[in-house]
């Protein structure tokens, strides 16, 4: 075997398992482990190189920054668990139901406010399912449209701070998680703005699709519903600004923001009365499989980083990408292309830890700016929960969704939001400036 193609062939080879249903982890560890051993047998590795994978995975253990990660996953999930979201999504509802396409602004005014306080997408699009979809379907929205703002906004998780995408990418890429933060927060705000607008474009040209609430589903006492939206809205307010002000402010990182934010969340809880034994196991529970899928991800990535540089495939990704025609252009072009046809397929998490590794030295080799290219990979990985035929979001929904919702009716509805995305993609890399602030 010519030794120049080993490296090719590994990251064929991990694809291979990956989409023939194999665990991600599991398929990287165990490409690295049969690579390792057909690069020994060729004389192009020694044993001694997996000797450095011991003190890798302990590396990992005791990263500070990716301790970040179970305390937004549990802030986010006991806002979930403690019902605090259904209340949030309940009441913004009852306030802009009376507009023609009221309540898809509503999805996404809850989206942007569930996405700041709680990084976590599954939650939200679970919570705003279960709660909005019922309510849109009763009043005579379009079924496309209903599931495609509930699948959308709940995506906003991706992108808005403090996401735990945008952690996992900081960590990958080497740069602050602080930075990266800063960077995403317009170009969040731009994305759920895009939405807003697109709520109002169908209520205007479209308005069967988007109706009123009729009178009868109105609220009697907008006093009193003013009175409760301040109440419902400004606790998790309180909650985001404190996590997301301490970190933009430098007096805290991440995680020792995301400890207080989980704290916080269990304080709301319990203020409300719902911090109960329940609702504190089912969001440990999912707060340790989540962060134990994280981790075996960065395991099994490692691995496979660590054996693929043996084979010098990171010269050969190098190579390839700082020589394509275009320069930054084509660097630009293949990376956006190849991390969104991966969507289609693979976790955003699968594609952070395989991909962006292997992307970032060629984007610092044609001095790209990497905060920028880390909001742009963000805000493209973000299409990855909408693309069919796996996007989570849209599994999210159909988990929840009455009979009525057909799998064609989330997938087509999805199809406006996805090409929304595009446009804030596409803004972002023609004015950098929304990321870099340099105006």
């Amino acid at each position: 075997m010519n030794e120049d193609l080993l490296a090719p062939l590994m990251f064929v080879g991990a694809f291979v398992l990956i989409f023939s249903g194999f665990p991600v982890a599991f398929a990287l560890g165990g490409t690295a482990l049969i690579f390792a051993f057909i690069g020994v047998e060729m004389g192009l590795l020694d044993w001694p190189l997996l000797l450095a994978m011991p003190d890798r995975t302990f590396g990992i253990m005791s990263n500070f920054v990716l301790l970040a990660v179970p305390f937004f996953i549990f802030m986010g999930t006991m806002l979930e668990k403690s019902r605090l979201a259904d209340d949030l999504l309940t009441t913004i509802g009852q306030l802009f139901g009376p507009l023609r396409g009221g309540l898809a602004l509503a999805v996404v005014f809850v989206g942007a406010l569930l996405a700041a306080a709680t990084g976590v997408v599954g939650a939200s699009v679970v919570a705003m399912g279960l709660i909005s979809l019922p309510v849109m379907m009763r009043y005579g929205y379009d079924k496309q449209l209903a599931t495609g703002f509930i699948t959308a906004s709940g995506t906003l998780g991706q992108i808005i701070p403090p996401s735990v995408v945008l952690i996992v990418l900081a960590d990958q890429m080497g740069i602050s998680v602080g930075d990266l933060f800063w960077g995403a927060l317009v170009p969040g705000i731009m994305l759920a703005g895009l939405y807003g607008l697109y709520a109002v474009g169908v209520a205007i040209f479209q308005p069967h699709r988007a109706p009123a609430l009729p009178p009868e589903a109105r609220p009697a006492n907008l006093g009193l519903l003013f009175r409760r939206v301040l109440l419902v809205l400004l606790p998790p307010l309180g909650l985001i600004l404190v996590v997301l002000g301490s970190i933009f402010a430098g007096l805290a990182t991440p995680t020792e923001a995301g400890a207080l934010g989980a704290v916080g969340a269990m304080a709301l809880a319990g203020v409300n009365r719902r911090l109960t034994w329940s609702a504190l196991r089912d969001t440990m529970a999912r707060t340790t499989s989540l962060t134990s899928m994280v981790l075996f991800l960065l395991i099994g990535s490692t691995a496979f980083a660590l054996v693929f540089r043996g084979l010098n495939g990171d010269l050969w990704i190098e190579h390839y990408l700082t020589n394509l025609p275009g320069g930054v252009i084509g660097l630009l072009i293949v990376a956006n292309l190849v991390v969104f046809v991966l969507g289609f397929f693979i976790d955003f998490f699968e594609i952070a830890f395989i991909v962006v590794p292997l992307l970032v030295p060629a984007a610092a080799l044609l001095g790209v700016d990497l905060v920028w290219f880390g909001v742009m990979l963000g805000m493209n990985l973000q299409m990855s929960f909408l693309t069919p035929p796996f996007g989570f979001a849209l599994f999210y929904l159909r988990g929840v969704a009455p009979p009525e919702i057909t799998t064609g009716d989330i997938y087509r509805g999805a199809i406006p939001f996805i090409i929304i995305q595009m446009i804030g993609l596409a803004a972002i890399i023609l004015w950098p400036e929304l990321v870099t602030w340099d105006w």
